[in-house]
């Protein structure tokens, strides 16, 4: 195929796939399985590790996937969302999936998805790049998956597949219209990935610790509760820690708050050990941990010279972990050299249906956020909150700092960059770091084909 044809195949396989987004979220078994189904089970060809969480499961993929890979294994991950590429969601030995396969992919399963439609209704757009990423893996005969649990976990489609090993990072208040008003009603939700066979894992806290026990003693499946790995340094390259049987180690993640990711990260290499499934020995482990990427989270970018930060928080939790990690490492972020360091200019963004106020607060938690700027903008997004409305918001809470709306993230971000004191940072939204690492970064590995003009 010509890169003209890879160009329209993908673009016009993307289109297809996005257009099911019209049948929005729609929690529930019954159609992944029938889809998967009518594909000859692809997700019984691979077993691996399911991991559910209200925040860090990103990062518990990122580091146990780049473990598995330093000892030499064959992981198929499926992060989520993506920042650029639609692609970014399935990956294989650390590299997404090509656009000719993807979009060959999606063509073979759209007539199975239309046959299923008629008898257990249309399949949302999750559900098929689920049916998609399992195909893929069992095409290319995996030594481990790692998958990340969608929207809570009893009825998401990713729960269609029991890996034998089950991974809860922890609980947190989070798409409460959909899994409940509290966490023990979450933690119910996201526990229930945990299946008669599998060994658990989980870095959860009461109350949602109980619930998860419940769950595990309910299936028969061993429990392992993990502690944060213990904290020694803390700094703009990562944070070095102690584990149980590694000693010291160098985690490339920056954020204290990774010392419990790299735990459970740790917990879940142990879990698919002990399950047969998959070995990362202790020097794997040192390698894998020492040079982990997660980009957007916490990821340092230069800037013609300014350190730009960028951190998707999107929630009170998430925005508390960011607000920590800005304390610890302003010293160390351009501009923090100075006796009085310049002031942090925020770039921010927020989605309508998440809980703004309360993700504004988290962040004023910071001191380094003491007289700061915010720059409030917005995305080309039907969930996006207007920049203006946004920016009354930070006015009625923060009426102390310095506060502005430009509705163009590309504008907001150019503003802050030409007029900022000193660092930068960009949060709030995964949508607006997504914007802002297209714009900062060049990076081949996400840059999709061109379509050609029609």
């Amino acid at each position: 195929m010509t890169d003209v044809g890879v160009g329209t195949a993908y673009h016009d396989a993307l289109r297809t796939l996005q257009a099911r987004g019209r049948f929005g979220i729609r929690l529930g078994l019954g159609r992944t399985r029938a889809l998967l189904h009518a594909l000859g089970d692809p997700q019984l060809e691979f077993r691996g590790a399911l991991v559910a969480g209200t925040n860090g499961k990103g990062s518990v993929l990122a580091l146990a996937g780049s473990a598995l890979r330093a000892a030499g294994l064959r992981v198929g991950e499926t992060p989520k969302p993506h920042l650029i590429s639609y692609r970014e969601r399935l990956v294989l030995d650390g590299a997404l999936i090509d656009p000719d396969t993807f979009a060959r992919l999606v063509t073979e399963i759209l007539p199975l998805a239309d046959r299923v439609a008629r008898r257990h209704g249309e399949p949302t757009e999750f559900e098929l790049l689920t049916a998609v990423m399992f195909r893929w893996f069992a095409e290319n005969r995996l030594d481990v998956a790692l998958v990340e649990v969608g929207l809570g976990g009893r009825l998401d489609a990713t729960h269609a597949w029991d890996g034998g090993v089950a991974v809860v990072t922890n609980v947190a208040l989070d798409h409460t219209d959909r899994l409940g008003a509290t966490i023990p009603l979450i933690a119910r939700e996201k526990a229930a990935i945990i299946e008669r066979g599998d060994l658990a894992v989980t870095g959860a806290e009461p109350p949602a610790l109980a619930v998860i026990r419940r769950r595990a003693r309910r299936v028969g499946a061993p429990l392992r509760e993990v502690q944060p790995a213990s904290l020694l340094r803390v700094g703009r390259a990562g944070i070095d820690v102690e584990l149980p049987g590694l000693g010291e180690a160098h985690v490339a993640l920056r954020g204290r708050h990774q010392a419990a990711n790299v735990a459970i990260a740790d917990a879940l290499l142990d879990a698919l050990e002990s399950a047969g499934i998959a070995t990362a020995d202790v020097e794997a482990r040192r390698r894998g941990y020492a040079t982990t990427a997660w980009p957007g989270r916490l990821e340092l970018i230069d800037a013609t010279g300014r350190d730009v930060l960028l951190d998707g928080a999107h929630n009170p939790a998430g925005a508390t972990t960011l607000a920590t990690a800005l304390d610890d490492l302003r010293s160390e972020l351009t501009g923090g050299d100075e006796v009085v360091p310049p002031p942090l200019t925020l770039v921010f963004a927020s989605m309508a249906d998440k809980d703004t106020d309360g993700t504004i607060r988290a962040l004023l938690g910071a001191r380094a956020m003491h007289g700061g700027r915010v720059i409030c903008t917005s995305l080309d997004v039907p969930r996006a909150l207007d920049a203006s409305a946004l920016a009354a918001r930070w006015r009625a809470i923060a009426p102390h700092l310095q506060v502005e709306a430009v509705a163009d993230p590309g504008d907001a971000l150019d503003r802050a960059i030409a007029t900022a004191p000193g660092p930068i940072v960009v949060a709030g939204s995964l949508y607006l770091v997504g914007d802002a690492r297209r714009r900062l970064v060049d990076d081949p590995a996400v840059r999709d084909p061109e379509e050609p003009p029609t």
